[in-house]
């Protein structure tokens, strides 16, 4: 597939990852056709973090510029023993971050960075965003391309493109039909989310245990709470994390769950929770890697849809940014067969994401350490200079595409 030869592509989805991919694509002459399966673009999510190694792609993509008046660039990653309010380690950010790895560390809310993509999308001539519109999982190869089915606005229509990407989260419909070895499964954990107003009663209690510009994480083998602002500093992002059953997609829960696990967190720490008023829980799904990302040259999966991971690297956001980018340019540096190249960029992709959720899976088990686990981490982490704590992310925020991907 040749660039000449591959100038439509059609992405399923206009989340993070669909709307990167197409101004990646876009910005490389293709013709880019969006389905988003809402009827509108709104603000909704919470807050997510956006490290150097996401931030350096937005910004050369054209997004960063628009994104940074809604933005806050935090000082500082803070550890703290949940019990005590104990700071256990300091990781700096800031102008740090900038120097070190070269791109801004963001604390944003997800609908600002949407908007910021609409934005550059809608600027972008051979883009089509298409809303009230949802690509189903009957999707095929059709001579040099494929042809999708497209359900909205009372239609069903059937789309031809020379090449499908399905950025349509963990709940994929075009991964449950091409890629059935891709398996969603539930984690065991529930993130529990609240966005507050820095100048509320919770914003306040937040402010009172912890610094307002940094991101804080407080541990204990029951949960651990995450927190930083957003907004431009007006609010604050609140997600924690307890053990639970999986019962649907979302849901505004009662707040029993989280108030059971911290049942041994100091008084300051669980009025931040209380006052912080309704909480949502996410059951957190993840999508096994040993499947397929890619299909006969003319598809391919990307973000929570190829990839869904726990959240405790901090690297969804992240990981689909990098996917979307990294595509664009192998597809247009496909010359013959395209299955050769997007072989070699789904290993590329499965050996960092394999590396990502295993840094996940470290931070997980030392956030909920208990006992002797808990005294060691704790020990190691007082013998740790914060440059050195930073040293230790070098090969992921500091991360950049390579000419050859």
């Amino acid at each position: 597939m040749t660039e000449r030869q591959a100038r439509r592509i059609v992405v399923a989805g206009a989340g993070i990852a669909g709307l990167t991919a197409a101004i990646a694509f876009a910005r490389r002459g293709f013709s880019v056709q969006v389905f988003e399966q809402a009827p509108r673009f709104e603000p909704f999510g919470a807050g997510l973090q956006l490290s150097p190694n996401a931030s350096r792609i937005l910004d050369g993509l054209g997004v960063l510029a628009a994104l940074r008046p809604k933005a806050v660039q935090p000082q500082a990653v803070l550890l703290r023993d949940a019990a005590s309010l104990k700071t256990l380690a300091h990781i700096p950010l800031g102008d740090f971050a900038e120097r070190r790895w070269g791109a801004p560390y963001l604390a944003v809310h997800r609908a600002d960075l949407h908007a910021a993509l609409v934005h550059s999308a809608r600027q972008e001539k051979t883009i089509d965003l298409v809303t009230d519109a949802r690509i189903t999982g009957d999707a095929a190869a059709a001579g040099n391309g494929a042809t999708v089915t497209v359900e909205g606005n009372g239609r069903r229509e059937i789309v031809e493109a020379d090449f499908v990407i399905g950025a349509d989260g963990v709940w994929s419909a075009l991964r449950g039909n091409l890629f059935p070895a891709s398996r969603r499964r539930f984690s065991g954990s529930l993130a529990w989310r609240a966005t507050v107003t820095a100048d509320s009663p919770a914003g306040q209690a937040f402010s009172a245990v912890s610094a307002a510009d940094c991101v804080t994480t407080f541990l204990d083998p029951a949960f651990h709470l995450v927190a930083y602002p957003v907004s431009g500093g007006s609010a604050f992002n609140l997600v924690a994390f307890t053990k639970g059953p999986a019962d649907g997609k979302s849901s505004a829960a009662a707040i029993s769950v989280l108030r059971q696990a911290m049942r041994h967190a100091p008084p300051a720490l669980a009025h931040v929770v209380e006052e912080a008023g309704a909480w949502t829980a996410w059951p957190i799904h993840t999508v096994d890697q040993d499947g397929s990302w890619t299909r006969g040259g003319r598809f391919a999966l990307i973000g929570d849809a190829a990839h869904a991971m726990t959240p405790f690297a901090a690297q969804g956001a992240a990981m689909a940014i990098e996917d979307a980018a990294t595509l664009a340019q192998a597809v247009a540096g496909t010359h013959g067969e395209p299955t050769e190249a997007l072989g070699a960029w789904e290993r590329k992709r499965k050996a960092r994401m394999t590396k990502v959720a295993q840094r996940g899976a470290l931070n997980k088990l030392a956030w909920n350490a208990a006992g002797p686990l808990a005294i060691g981490r704790d020990l190691l982490l007082r013998m740790r200079s914060p440059e050195s704590l930073a040293a230790d992310l070098d090969w992921l925020y500091g991360w950049r595409i390579a000419n050859s991907e």
